[in-house]
């Protein structure tokens, strides 16, 4: 990498407007800007291995999990799904982020000329949609470049939004914009009411959120209509599996819809993955020992054939591959043949289908109850 490409890609101005209060809610500061030891992806795999799991099923080891209750080894199929993280830039520091995003991650964002090589390297893959997500992504400058290109290329376009970031006066005509281009919208909102929407990502988060929906609604998302998709996503507030997703769908339309006259098209749950941010509040209060324990004793191998990984490519910020977001934040990179790693701009589909996927303790929170993934659960467990 270049010094020109080590250099920050956003202007002085927009910097001093992510770090003022109004820009967006602050649950907590990030575990870099604090420099906690769990800032460091290494320090969170050890923190997860020092936990008890011998005692459970497979000595809690994912791997074997899968080998004895799953259908074997772990391989990926075709890239079917081109996720980019454009960078950990964020206008607000949420209590669950796997991330670690916020406002002051600002030299972490991707330059254009790493746009280009996942440009370069979509069109070598047969990959139908490309996964949009940070940080939050409308923040990246190459953000409107990079779902031009996509969308001209025929490409179904998400954009991971946190929606207060709508509210910023600079990003105000996204919500047009988007609709314009059929671009889904994911938007993440823990749950339709304030306290425990506020509780995980800050006081004024839920108004903040209800205007930014109304605006998606008013250009046409929420409707029914295809090419204007708004999905909600919930996590769990606590050390808890998500539930039911379907009928927890009903409740937050009826919710939604009857108290702030708000309407949207399907709900995805997921559950939270034991790392960063999130790995620092199961530490401090007390959830670590028996979060892990749930999720190992969750186990679900009906999960397996669907998780992300088996047809996803995740890159960072910097241009490197992984088979998932979360090994993303872990650092730990894809391996594919004879290679280690590899940059995006290197990228051989042929040689990424069929390799082994890189897992660790973190995988059990894909794969328990009704599994998690980004499109939300996997498995119907009322099968």
């Amino acid at each position: 990498m270049t010094d020109a490409n080590l250099m920050p890609v956003l202007s002085s101005e927009t910097v001093s407007e992510l770090s003022r209060p109004e820009a967006g809610p602050r649950r907590t500061t990030s575990l870099s800007s604090r420099r906690s030891p769990l800032a460091k992806p290494l320090f969170q795999i050890q923190t997860l291995e020092r936990v008890e799991l011998e005692h459970l099923s497979e000595g809690g080891d994912f791997d074997a999990a899968v080998l004895t209750n799953g259908p074997g080894r772990l391989v990926a199929g075709a890239v079917e799904i081109f996720q980019i993280n454009v960078g950990k830039l964020c206008n607000m520091t949420c209590r669950h982020c796997h991330v670690d995003a916020g406002p002051d991650r600002w030299n972490e964002v991707m330059d254009r000329e790493t746009v280009d090589a996942c440009l370069a390297a979509l069109d070598r893959t047969q990959a139908h949609t490309v996964d949009l997500t940070g940080g939050a992504p409308e923040l990246n400058p190459n953000f409107r470049y990079l779902v031009d290109e996509c969308t001209a290329r025929g490409k179904h376009v998400i954009d991971r939004c946190n929606l207060t970031v709508l509210l910023l006066p600079r990003h105000s005509d996204l919500p047009q914009y988007l609709a314009e281009r059929g671009v889904e919208v994911v938007c993440s909102l823990p749950h339709f009411k304030r306290r425990n929407t506020d509780a995980q990502r800050g006081e004024g988060t839920f108004e903040k959120s209800i205007e930014a929906l109304r605006r998606l609604n008013a250009a046409g998302y929420g409707q029914g209509d295809p090419a204007r998709l708004l999905t909600l996503m919930v996590n769990p507030v606590g050390a808890l599996l998500t539930g039911d997703q379907c009928s927890m769908e009903r409740e937050w339309k009826r919710g939604l819809d009857q108290n702030h006259g708000v309407t949207f098209d399907r709900l995805i749950a997921l559950n939270n993955m034991p790392i960063a941010r999130f790995l620092e509040w199961l530490e401090t209060s007390g959830n670590l020992q028996g979060y892990m324990e749930l999720l190992v004793n969750s186990f679900n191998p009906a999960t397996v054939d669907g998780l992300m990984c088996r047809n996803t490519l995740s890159v960072s910020w910097d241009g490197r591959i992984f088979d998932c977001d979360f090994n993303q934040m872990l650092d730990l990179e894809s391996r594919a043949g004879d290679r280690d790693s590899t940059r995006i701009a290197d990228l051989d589909p042929a040689l990424f289908e069929g390799r082994q996927i890189v897992t660790g303790r973190h995988c059990f929170g894909c794969t328990a109850g009704a599994g998690s993934s980004c499109g939300g659960a996997i498995h119907d467990t009322a099968e």
